[in-house]
C-alpha cells in the first residue's frame, strides 16, 4: 500500500489535512463529534473481552478518533489493528500521532478506503470506526457499506459512525440498514443539532468480503451537498 497511493481531486474539494483544524475549536461541530465518538470507543474498550482488541479505522484522517482514547486508556496496548486513510499528509499525522503515544500494535494503511482490498489480514475487527464516512458517499453506497460491514467484524464487534444530516436526514434509514444486516444500536445521538453519531454491535457471524469488491466510492460532501 503505497504512500504515493492518489486519488482524482473533485472539484472544490476541501483540504482534509486544513479540514482536521476544526477538530481543535472546542464548540466546533467537528469538536464535540470527536468527542461523542471517543466517548463511544472508551465504552468499547471497556467492554470488550479481555484480550486483544483488532480496530480498524475507514477513511480514519489523521487517527483522532483513536488516539485521544488511547492516549489514556489502560487498556491502549491491547488494541491492534489499522488505519486505512488514502489522503497522504494525513496518513503521515496519523502514524506520527500513533508513534507519539506508543501505540505500534496500530498501522497506518495509504489506500483507498472504498476498496476491500485495504482491509486484507486486519479483520475481522473487534472494533469498526465510520467516522466522516457516510456524509462523503452517495446513499447507495451508504447501503452497500452497511451490507458488507459483517465482512469487517467479528461477532460482538463494535461499529462506531457519523453522519450529518444535511438537506434531509438520512439517519433513521442508517439505523435500520444497520438492523436489517445483524447489528443491535447501542446509541445514538445527534452533537451541535445536525451531527449524527451512532454505535452498533454485530450479532451476527464473519462473513468475509470477496477480494477485490468495492464497498463505496468516496465523492465528498462538497459534490453530494453543495448547499453546506
Amino acid at each position: 500500500m503505497s504512500e504515493e497511493t492518489t486519488r482524482a481531486m473533485t472539484p472544490n474539494e476541501p483540504d482534509w489535512h486544513e479540514w482536521h483544524r476544526t477538530y481543535d475549536k472546542p464548540g466546533s461541530g467537528l469538536y464535540d463529534r470527536l468527542i461523542t465518538v471517543q466517548g463511544h470507543l472508551t465504552d468499547a474498550l471497556d467492554q470488550l473481552p479481555s484480550g486483544p482488541v483488532r480496530l480498524v479505522g475507514i477513511c480514519a484522517g489523521q487517527g483522532r478518533d483513536v488516539i485521544g482514547v488511547l492516549q489514556e486508556h489502560p487498556r491502549a496496548g491491547d488494541v491492534v489493528g489499522r488505519l486505512v486513510e488514502l489522503d497522504v499528509r494525513n496518513a503521515a499525522e496519523a502514524r506520527k500521532a500513533l508513534t507519539a503515544i506508543g501505540a505500534d500494535g496500530i498501522e497506518v494503511a495509504t489506500a483507498d478506503a472504498g476498496q476491500s482490498d485495504a482491509y486484507l489480514g486486519a479483520v475481522p475487527a473487534d472494533v469498526v470506526l465510520a467516522c466522516g464516512v457516510f456524509g462523503n458517499i452517495s446513499d447507495e453506497d451508504i447501503a452497500t457499506t452497511i451490507e458488507l460491514l459483517p465482512g469487517l467484524c467479528a461477532p460482538g464487534a463494535w461499529v462506531i459512525w457519523t453522519r450529518g444530516r444535511f438537506q434531509s436526514d438520512l439517519n433513521p434509514a442508517i439505523r435500520g440498514w444497520f438492523a436489517e444486516h445483524g447489528f443491535d444500536e447501542l446509541a445514538f445521538s445527534f452533537v451541535a443539532e445536525s451531527l449524527g453519531v451512532g454505535a452498533h454491535r454485530f450479532e451476527g457471524a464473519w462473513t468475509p468480503i470477496p477480494a477485490g469488491t468495492q464497498l463505496f466510492r468516496f465523492v465528498g460532501y462538497n459534490v453530494l451537498h453543495p448547499q453546506t
